[in-house]
């Protein structure tokens, strides 16, 4: 059994697919933790522009919305995401139509329902994500989301917040993007420090003395935020500090 491992990009991924695509019997994986068969054939992949557009190439043929929806699908925190992109393609490729509506198929259901997990976190955190403003006038807004959704967010905060600085920190990932009020990039980022602006403290005290004020005993707002927030994004909250 061959098991093609990549360095977890979406352009690696395809250059896998070139080579996976024919055997029957295989794995294409980014997780590091995989446990792998004693009779494993281990192949390291490497980017090839050609043999990555050529499997794009015959994606688009078939499905124009099919290259967005697996790179979006890449960026699962879902260990198994390409392995199921893998199976996705092939069914694309055999039927040479769209198969996204094909529900009575499991590996369709498999891919749709990580779009679903993908989309559903992108927009929770479009309206939850928190901005704390430093010292030196730089929105900073870490988070732990479950899958690594940062480009998708830097893309919508830098459309709405033009003219400022800013850095959302994937704690998790160990990655960041920064925008410098013109451009966006993406890149390793592990411990940060901040001092935050005296304007901020104001803020963020006054923020927590109003959430305190409304709180009802008989209706606390816990119970509503748990309905509308995963506790698990609690952390990252100032009136949860």
């Amino acid at each position: 059994m061959k098991i093609f491992i990549t360095d977890g990009l979406p352009d690696t991924f395809f250059t896998a697919v070139f080579a996976a695509y024919g055997e029957k019997d295989c794995t294409v994986s980014s997780d590091t933790q995989l446990q792998l068969p004693l009779d494993g054939e281990i192949i390291n992949v490497v980017y090839d522009k050609e043999k990555s557009r050529r499997v794009l190439q015959t994606i688009n043929k078939y499905d124009g919305e099919a290259e967005s929806d697996i790179t979006l699908v890449l960026h699962s925190g879902d260990s198994r995401k390409e392995q199921i992109c893998l199976e996705y393609i092939r069914i694309l490729v055999n039927n040479k139509a769209p198969v996204k509506n094909m529900l009575n198929n499991a590996v369709i259901l498999s891919f749709n329902d990580l779009i679903y997990k993908m989309t559903g976190e992108i927009h929770r955190l479009k309206g939850l994500l928190r901005f704390t403003e430093s010292a030196e006038k730089i929105l900073y807004a870490p988070y732990s989301p479950d899958n690594d959704i940062t480009e998708y967010l830097m893309r919508h905060f830098a459309a709405r917040l033009k003219s400022e600085k800013f850095v959302i920190h994937d704690i998790k990932r160990g990655t960041a993007g920064v925008y410098d009020g013109e451009h966006w990039i993406l890149g390793k980022a592990n411990a940060a420090q901040i001092s935050i602006s005296e304007s901020q403290g104001f803020y963020e005290k006054l923020w927590k003395t109003y959430y305190e004020s409304t709180n009802v005993k008989e209706r606390p707002h816990d119970k509503q935020m748990k309905r509308s927030m995963p506790v698990r994004y609690w952390k990252f909250l100032p009136e949860k500090k």
